[in-house]
């Protein structure tokens, strides 16, 4: 690794330019991808393309599915729309605006992000913050608001397509201190974006020293959310700047506070090239440690050999498995979407094949506008069967561990798709909809 990787990004514009593309996919492939890429966000780069994907078994490799659009990611009404709009005019403000109307009919922000999850400060409405959960606060750093590469499913895709009214991005870092030092219930902070990682060293700096610096003894964890050791691991090895970033991680340790690399890998081919192993190793010798979570995936991961595999080589390169999410309803969930029937029997089968070390991860979980709702399994009850739920996170605090049914229906892909079993008129977690977090702060 001491000759330092190129990064090189490819996106509507360019990726013809692949070497690959042109060797392995046709003409009709190209042109329904331009047609898909005009409406989700679409950018992939060397690393991914030179060392993930295998080339042969597209489209249907993992990898390949993750990073290139296709044509079922878009509802055959949206697909034929755009389709027409390029075949009639190349004037980008109507296709700018044809695409965008596609966009607001794909739920481009659920779970209440924008209603109900961006805090106030002295009657400033912080829109680089989301509070949702009493102790943790997540910060979107502008500077961050891009990633080396983009996950085709990804529920914060509006942050990538210049809708700039639906970004989450807060320049300084004055407001969150002020923010934190109001609300000493808050013992993390989650530095997500885009990806942390895309921004240099010293970019990163500027938002993480002044909250070790700032009175926050109540600030016990700060964690970074980030793809970038499955998109671009040389950002700790070969960058310009790969150790001044170590450097400060081990700064944030220093300062006594506990530093999660909240790590995003989707398939288990990302943990293995030479370049994420010695990432990993990197970032572990600075004293941080690395959790990993993906949501489960339809023609990506979908099948528990594949979780078992990816849980396993984690566990052996020192990380720890945190969560397997449902995909989230937003974007291209119709492509994705796993019911939730399945995912827990991909969670059950995968989680029998792995050792204790591994078994720290939870899922299926819903990151859902009440909160994070776990599938635990399915039950007969009476005359009924049933999904047997839980909270792992509430917006009420008091509503975690408390166990929930819903009908069984295995159909359904989401919360809202499911009712309320055993005769109750509806979810117990309904009627208490008051504690939302926008009234500064219902959670105290």
């Amino acid at each position: 690794m001491n000759q330092p990787a190129v990064y090189r990004a490819y996106s509507l514009h360019n990726f013809r330019k692949l070497p690959q593309v042109s060797a392995y996919l046709g003409e009709q492939a190209l042109r329904e991808m331009e047609v898909v890429g005009q409406v989700l966000p679409f950018k992939v780069n060397n690393y991914v393309a030179d060392e993930l994907i295998d080339w042969t078994q597209v489209p249907d490799d993992p990898i390949f599915r993750l990073t290139f659009p296709h044509r079922d990611m878009l509802l055959p009404h949206h697909f034929d729309l755009m389709a027409h709009t390029l075949a009639r005019t190349s004037d980008k403000a109507t296709i700018r605006k044809v695409a965008n109307q596609i966009r607001m009919e794909l739920n481009p922000h659920p779970a209440g992000q924008m209603s109900h999850n961006v805090p106030q400060l002295n009657g400033i409405k912080l829109t680089g913050l989301q509070h949702k959960y009493r102790e943790t606060v997540l910060f979107f750093p502008a500077h961050g608001q891009t990633c080396h590469a983009y996950c085709s499913f990804c529920f914060r895709w509006p942050q990538f397509v210049g809708m700039d009214e639906l970004k989450f991005a807060m320049r300084e870092t004055e407001l969150l201190v002020a923010y934190l030092k109001a609300h000493p219930e808050v013992t993390d902070v989650l530095i997500t974006g885009g990806d942390p990682m895309i921004m240099k060293a010293k970019r990163l700096r500027a938002y993480i020293e002044p909250l070790l610096e700032a009175d926050l003894p109540h600030l016990q964890h700060i964690r970074i959310g980030s793809k970038a050791l499955a998109y671009w691991p040389y950002r700790f090895l070969t960058d310009q700047d790969a150790d001044d970033v170590l450097r400060l991680f081990e700064r944030v340790v220093q300062a006594g506070k506990h530093l999660a690399f909240m790590a995003h890998f989707n398939h288990a081919r990302e943990m293995q090239t030479e370049a994420v192993r010695q990432a990993i190793s990197r970032i572990r010798s600075t004293g941080a440690e690395i959790r990993t979570q993906s949501p489960l995936l339809r023609h990506i991961n979908d099948e528990a050999p594949v979780w078992a595999e990816m849980w396993r080589e984690q566990v052996r390169q020192g990380c720890v498995p945190y969560y397997m999410f449902v995909a989230r309803d937003t974007g291209a969930h119709h492509y994705f979407a796993v019911p939730l029937s399945k995912a827990h029997e991909i969670y059950r089968k995968a989680y029998q094949q792995v050792s204790g070390l591994a078994r720290t991860v939870r899922g299926p979980s819903m990151s859902a506008h009440p909160g994070k709702i776990c599938v635990l399994g399915t039950a007969q009850v009476g005359d009924e069967q049933v999904f047997v739920l839980t909270f792992l996170q509430g917006r009420n605090p008091k509503w975690v561990g408390r166990p929930f049914f819903a009908r069984y229906d295995e159909h359904a892909t989401w919360i809202n798709e499911l009712q309320p079993a055993l005769g109750e008129p509806s979810f117990f977690f309904e009627a208490d909809d008051t504690v939302l977090i926008n009234s500064a702060h219902a959670l105290n």
